[in-house]
């Protein structure tokens, strides 16, 4: 039987994908039409169509496989069309989930993230038990990942063989979009990076989220989810940590919650002319504000996590991003 993944082409799909063929799986990976495959170029994997607003497509790809891997989301932070938020998060995991129930399929990994955990402020080490609280942020990505989990949770209790990983801000190697986390690595080694402002986050190695995944798949118990996070650390310090690792001047100015809102607001408002994303949002300033800092253990004891130190993944990451022209070569 065969292994799907959505959202292959992606970040951590493409991730879990290169770890599920470490391990030996047979691995059937749904892509679009638009879709940019250069992380899963060469391969050895069977490519279909699938679209998780299709619900067809889905039955399709899910037809003769016994593993789900549903990686698939719409990850952004500022968007023109807030509309595919809703659609590719919430319908389409539904659409997804639906029928991988009505196949009967063995277990299924449903990728969602630590902010449906919510942000509970520097030095509360919250767990999975914590209470979503990111209403007040208006980030269309955070708010549409929570109630794609409650959708997750329904079909789970009808009968899906579930298990829910919840990563937190995620770096590392063949971040190709790069991602908002990838972005903001290139921004401040570029020296593009403003400032920073109080705030706390918890960083992991995409390797590390890949493995996580497996293991959710090998060991992880039915309705349950896990975070899969490694290193709490305050954003300055994680921004100094990146431009030491860069070799570049970290941003030293200190940036009052205000200012930082109103920089938001006037990147927000080059990127609907430009089309590029913004630097940084305004959603991502306010959860910036709120702060996140987790407890792991629950992955660590029961799913065996792997934890790279930070450090190293910066360097290979950085390492990446300047072999493959993102960062700009230093005079």
């Amino acid at each position: 039987m065969k292994t799907l993944v959505t959202g292959s082409t992606g970040f951590i799909g493409s991730a879990v994908v290169r770890e599920l063929l470490k391990a030996g799986a047979d691995v059937r990976v749904t892509v679009r039409e638009d879709s940019d495959t250069r992380n899963i170029d060469g391969l050895d994997v069977e490519r279909v169509y699938g679209d998780t607003r299709d619900r067809e497509s889905m039955r399709a790809a899910l037809k003769g496989c016994d593993t789900l891997y549903h990686v698939a989301a719409y990850f952004a932070h500022w968007s023109r069309n807030k509309d595919i938020f809703y659609e590719v998060n919430v319908e389409g995991t539904r659409n997804v989930l639906e029928e991988a129930l009505a196949l009967g399929l063995q277990k299924v990994v449903y990728t969602s993230t630590s902010n449906t955990i919510g942000s509970h402020g520097a030095g509360n080490y919250v767990d999975e038990e914590a209470e979503f609280n990111g209403w007040e942020a208006g980030d269309h990505y955070v708010i549409s990942k929570y109630l794609a989990e409650v959708e997750a949770k329904k079909i789970c209790e009808r009968g899906l063989p579930l298990v829910i990983v919840n990563p937190t801000l995620v770096i590392g190697v063949r971040d190709i979009k790069p991602t908002p986390s990838g972005a903001l690595i290139v921004d401040i080694a570029n020296g593009e990076m403003p400032g920073y402002i109080d705030g706390a986050i918890n960083v992991i190695d995409v390797e590390d989220v890949a493995r996580g995944h497996l293991l959710a798949d090998e060991r992880g118990r039915i309705g349950e989810r896990y975070i899969l996070g490694n290193e709490n650390l305050m954003v300055r310090d994680f921004f100094w940590m990146v431009a030491d690792v860069a070799g570049v001047k970290p941003p030293r100015l200190k940036l009052p919650y205000g200012i930082a809102l109103l920089l938001g607001h006037v990147f927000e408002a080059h990127a609907r002319v430009s089309g590029k994303p913004p630097v940084v949002s305004v959603s991502q300033v306010r959860l910036g504000k709120m702060g996140e800092h987790f407890d792991n253990s629950k992955a660590v004891s029961e799913l065996g996590l792997p934890l790279t130190p930070i450090r190293t993944t910066l360097e290979n990451t950085i390492g990446w991003f300047r072999e493959n022209g993102y960062i700009k070569k230093r005079a």
